[in-house]
């Protein structure tokens, strides 16, 4: 299984559940960590992408929400792209599955919205096939850090994600 793991990180929380999560799939056979900063990569023969990003003002983020996080100290002082473009730029190619995360508040989506919520519904008009629904890893603030346990948490849904793709296959 190729697996690509594509991350919007403002803080660093976001995208240490991405290196969680490459790091399980690694294991199921070979995972690209990709920034969404990066140029696009090649998605022929990649099986799985899973794409995460933060919650910004109950979605995804915005050129100005990204520009607050960067006068809040995130970001390197670049305010850059988010992963709503990123998901703009992909072919409507219809494949490979898709899995989304966020991270967020540890408060009811009605009142901090999801980033992954957004991105499931960009994937799925652009033809692509989610393989569970969207996922959320909590942060104890803006900054973070991650609530303790997220990590494993993170761990644990990428396998459930490479079984779930795997029975999909079949």
């Amino acid at each position: 299984m190729r697996s690509i793991v594509v991350y919007e990180s403002w803080f660093g929380n976001t995208k240490r559940i991405a290196e969680e999560i490459a790091e399980v799939l690694a294991a199921e056979g070979e995972a690209d960590l990709v920034s969404v900063g990066d140029p696009m990569p090649a998605l022929e023969h990649v099986d799985l992408l899973v794409v995460g990003a933060p919650t910004h003002v109950h979605g995804l983020s915005s050129t100005r929400s990204r520009r607050g996080a960067v006068e809040q100290g995130g970001g390197g002082g670049e305010v850059g792209t988010g992963a709503r473009n990123w998901i703009e730029a992909l072919p409507f190619i219809g494949s490979p599955s898709v899995a989304v995360f966020d991270t967020r508040a540890h408060k009811p989506v009605l009142l901090v919205g999801s980033a992954a919520q957004g991105m499931a519904r960009r994937l799925r008009r652009r033809g692509y096939r989610l393989v569970l629904e969207p996922e959320s890893f909590f942060v104890t603030g803006t900054p973070g850090p991650l609530e303790d346990g997220e990590l494993e948490r993170a761990a644990q849904w990428a396998k459930t994600v490479a079984e779930r793709l795997s029975l999909v296959a079949v």
